[in-house]
């Protein structure tokens, strides 16, 4: 049996204000470490172009979404600018049980609901190098209207003071630098005694002690 297959998978929660680059942090850490999964959010709004079913997110209507929502289908949901998003409890057991780490990406309003069920989980918050550059990175997407980018700055306002609230802080100054902090963030995670505990002590156990 593999060490991934005998191990439980760690949970991790990404968490950032709408425009400082986690989904793209979180893509390109999943490309590059081993046994690092990406968990899609179920969302109720349609699909932008260029965005895939299954990929980017489960695309579905308000009426399922709710209907999960009532059948305690979800680990975690939020309504974030009028549309829901949540994480499926199914899905993240499957990834766990499996023995690989699960990414959630996720905002602060989800981050905290998984805390508040007391589910075993590392968190990181990734901020802005300012206000003026996640203004910026909001306008270039050219994808909102100035009455949207300016909701959103608005809630990164009150989202940013969240950043006491995680175990780590990471900022988004240059993509593959934060990139590479989180990675370091995940393999000390791994390499915790309460993670590593039982192969320890079967390595351990084939030294016999002194005068055996």
């Amino acid at each position: 049996m593999s060490s991934r297959a005998s191990r439980r998978g760690r949970l991790f929660i990404l968490s950032a204000p709408s425009g400082t680059g986690k989904t793209t942090v979180a893509e390109r850490l999943v490309a590059r470490a081993a046994g690092v999964r990406r968990s899609i959010s179920y969302t109720s709004r349609r699909a932008r172009v260029g965005e895939t079913d299954g990929v980017h997110y489960h695309f579905v209507t308000r009426e399922r979404f709710e209907a999960m929502i009532a059948g305690n289908q979800f680990l975690e949901w939020a309504d974030v600018f009028g549309h829901l998003y949540g994480t499926s409890l199914v899905d993240t057991e499957r990834v766990l049980a499996a023995g690989d780490d699960l990414l959630l990406v996720i905002d602060v309003q989800g981050g905290r609901h998984v805390k508040r069920q007391g589910v075993p989980a590392v968190s990181v918050f990734l901020l802005p190098p300012s206000l003026a550059v996640l203004e910026s990175r909001l306008r270039g997407r050219d994808r909102d209207s100035p009455d949207a980018i300016r909701t959103r700055l608005e809630v990164a306002r009150e989202e940013i003071r969240a950043y006491s609230e995680y175990d780590y802080v990471l900022v988004n100054d240059e993509v593959d630098r934060c990139v590479e902090r989180l990675s370091c963030i995940i393999v000390a995670e791994r390499c915790r005694l309460a993670g590593m505990a039982a192969a320890a002590e079967d390595i351990a156990g084939g030294f016999p002690a002194p005068g055996a």
